[in-house]
């Protein structure tokens, strides 16, 4: 769901995984129509590596 919203509202998958910050500067860069392509790009490998922590954390927490 979050990888939907990361390709239509970029912006806002900032804020669902807690980055408010970068979901304004987000916001700034897709509100010209030439940054919207560089907003969906970047919310994309944010999301990524924002799935690829929580992994993390879980493997972690398993193992201690």
């Amino acid at each position: 769901m979050r990888l939907l919203i990361s390709l239509i509202l970029p912006w806002l998958t900032f804020f669902t995984i807690g980055r408010p910050i970068a979901g304004i500067i987000c916001l700034l860069l897709q509100i010209t129509l030439i940054g919207w392509i560089p907003a969906t790009i970047w919310s994309v490998y944010a999301l990524s590596q924002y799935t690829t922590d929580k992994k993390i954390e879980k493997a972690l927490a398993q193992r201690g």
